[in-house]
């Protein structure tokens, strides 16, 4: 899993929630879909999501210094 940076959750958050990204990504809500989605939000996005769903979740860019 990638690790938690401070966008994860606000990401998470700004795709309509645990629920919608769940429903997004096909996850069952009665087999733990949101739930799991939920927990992404303490322990970071597994790297597989991010990079079969690059339309949801785009690289972060570099801030130029």
């Amino acid at each position: 899993m990638v690790g938690m940076d401070t966008n994860t959750k606000q990401i998470i958050d700004s795709l309509g929630g645990a629920a919608e990204v769940a429903r997004l990504l096909g996850y069952d809500p009665k087999r733990g879909g949101v739930q799991r989605v939920n927990n992404w939000k303490r322990r970071g996005i597994p790297l597989h999501v991010l990079l079969e769903r690059p339309d949801l979740f785009p690289k972060p860019t570099k801030k130029a210094a």
